[in-house]
């Protein structure tokens, strides 16, 4: 065998192999690979696009419970305020309904004082017809001196 010979076989080979490898088996590689780094920039672009979504998201929830903690706060104190409204005009009519209570008692008191003082009046005009009547040991007509005795009441 010659080496010349035998090397320009293998050359040939070489060379058809290589022919064969950049026509039929490298494009559909390339075709692949390409295929699959476009994939992974999709992918991860993707991702990008949900971490910035996710974060605005999260700013949007962080927004949305200070809004609500805030008219949470609003309607706590709202009720505090109607609650103190109502404490005060509670209080209000307590008090208004004590004096209420206070100026009938005072009412009923000056009655009853005025009618005790009435039957004690009757009860001294009595008490003075009677002791004149034993100091003059004669009857005294109480219808006839009516007036006399409602003077004599009036002045004690």
């Amino acid at each position: 065998m010659n080496i010349n010979l035998t090397l320009l076989a293998q050359a040939l080979s070489f060379a058809a192999l290589i022919w064969l490898i950049a026509t039929k088996v490298w494009p559909p590689l390339l075709k692949a690979i390409e295929e699959r780094q476009q994939k992974i920039a999709e992918g991860l672009a993707a991702a990008d696009n949900s971490q910035r979504a996710l974060a605005q998201a999260q700013e949007q929830v962080n927004d949305e419970l200070k809004t609500a903690r805030t008219k949470a706060n609003e309607i706590i104190d709202q009720a505090h305020q109607r609650a103190n409204q109502i404490v005060e005009q509670a209080r209000a009519e307590a008090q208004a309904e004590g004096a209420r209570q206070k100026a009938l008692v005072d009412a009923e008191i000056e009655a009853s004082a005025n009618r005790a003082r009435e039957d004690l009046r009757r009860q001294v005009s009595v008490l003075a017809v009677t002791g004149a009547e034993k100091l003059l040991k004669r009857e005294i007509d109480a219808n006839a001196h009516k007036a006399l005795l409602d003077e004599l009441a009036a002045e004690i």
